[in-house]
């Protein structure tokens, strides 16, 4: 019901705001812009993200099949059985879905969106196949969506590198600030979701997890923020795509092992690669249109003007302000976000304030909009209950905490 709100509200807020245009500035430019919007982003969410998808999708949810039958997954959920048992008693001690989580989580903090889509929905589903209502997100799937919502991330080698590509003096100044800010953000996400689900988080397993994966964190962030850029994006690389490889290759040796057939064992779970990326077409025709007409209109001009207005009033730090655009833009669409941000650096410089805060915002938060229509789409969930609620004050506590950690660093 939440989400049938906002996107309707997109399209009202972009017609008033189309509508303030012409009768006070004689600007009828916008009527055309937003219709020319749903055309443009309607083939964009198809050709451009739906068709590619389904290539990944088949891929990845056919090396996951391997993975299940060679009791690799299962093996996987034993490891991180009783972390993820708290912050998903919904979901059985030990069952399968608990290394689809780890490895979407994975795939998420290394960076590899291409890996990870394919094997959150994969999870979707398997948490969808526990779902006692179907059309109404359990528990565990508003967990789920919090934290990949939250946008956790430790190898942002794609921001990394925009800023090596624009000049940037020292391109990894960011580095430890944004993965400060993105932990703050998973955390809330967890603590919102927690309470209001009742999980006890001061449970001692749960407390040492998150202790343990901070302590590896720390040490990479330790490690990484003495390279070069160019030694950083080799190392990311290597562990990022490395990781990933010996995944696949582990996945196969295991199954020869139990004398599985692996190549049938692909076919059979990549079969389901289409079918999915097709179901999801609606879903993504309909939210990135609504996000086009939105910024179409100019409604996120006028919301960043009011709240200069509002802030100036206050105090005269308002600095932020031009990197404002990034943080409203990244719930909705990855790539405004990114288009946002290389804006950002253009016009008020590299290693100004305004573009190292863009990019603290760009690596802080994830597409929440995006990513519930994709997730969410995928196994016909139609009411989200608080879900996008988790998501944007996930996404609120990450641009807060960057506002406060650019000031830290770079003032």
């Amino acid at each position: 019901m939440v989400l049938n709100y906002i996107w309707v509200g997109f399209f009202i807020i972009a017609f008033i705001c189309a509508l303030c245009q012409a009768i006070f500035f004689g600007e009828f430019s916008y009527f055309e812009s937003i219709i020319k919007s749903t055309f443009d982003m309607s083939e964009f969410a198809v050709m451009n993200i739906a068709l590619p998808l389904t290539g990944v999708m088949t891929l990845w949810l056919g090396i996951m099949n391997i993975g299940e039958k060679a009791g690799a997954i299962n093996g996987l959920s034993r490891i991180i059985g009783p972390f993820f048992s708290r912050l998903f008693p919904e979901v059985p001690k030990n069952h399968p879905v608990h290394g689809q989580l780890l490895m979407n989580f994975s795939a998420n903090m290394l960076g590899l969106d291409n890996a990870a889509t394919p094997l959150g929905l994969k999870a979707m589903q398997s948490l969808q196949d526990l779902n006692p209502k179907k059309d109404t997100a359990s528990n565990a799937q508003i967990m789920f969506l919090a934290l990949n919502t939250s946008g956790l991330t430790i190898v942002p080698v794609s921001i990394l590198a925009q800023r090596g590509i624009l000049g940037a003096e020292n391109p990894t100044d960011i580095f430890i600030p944004l993965l400060i800010a993105t932990a703050i953000s998973t955390i809330f996400a967890i603590l919102f979701v927690g309470i209001k689900q009742r999980i006890k988080l001061y449970d001692p397993v749960i407390i040492c997890w998150i202790l343990g994966i901070c302590i590896i964190i720390g040490g990479l962030v330790s490690y990484m923020s003495t390279l070069s850029p160019e030694q950083m994006g080799r190392f990311s690389g290597i562990l990022s795509n490395g990781l990933l490889l010996l995944i696949i290759v582990a996945f196969m040796l295991a199954a020869m092992i139990k004398k599985i057939n692996v190549f049938e064992a692909f076919i059979d779970g990549a079969k389901s690669g289409f079918e999915t990326s097709i179901k999801i077409i609606p879903y993504m025709v309909g939210m990135l249109v609504g996000i086009a007409v939105f910024r179409a209109s100019g409604a996120m001009d006028f919301l960043i003007l009011g709240i200069e207005k509002l802030v100036s009033i206050f105090t005269d730090k308002i600095e932020f302000i031009g990197a404002l655009p990034t943080a409203f833009m990244k719930p909705l669409s990855g790539s405004g976000a990114k288009a946002m941000m290389v804006e950002a650096m253009k016009t008020y410089g590299v290693d100004s304030f305004v573009g190292r805060l863009s990019c603290l915002f760009q690596g802080a938060a994830d597409t929440t909009f995006y990513i519930i229509a994709l997730y969410f789409g995928s196994v016909g969930i139609k009411k989200t209950r608080y879900a996008v609620w988790a998501g944007l004050f996930a996404d609120l506590m990450g641009v807060i905490a960057a506002i406060i950690l650019a000031y830290i660093f770079f003032q």
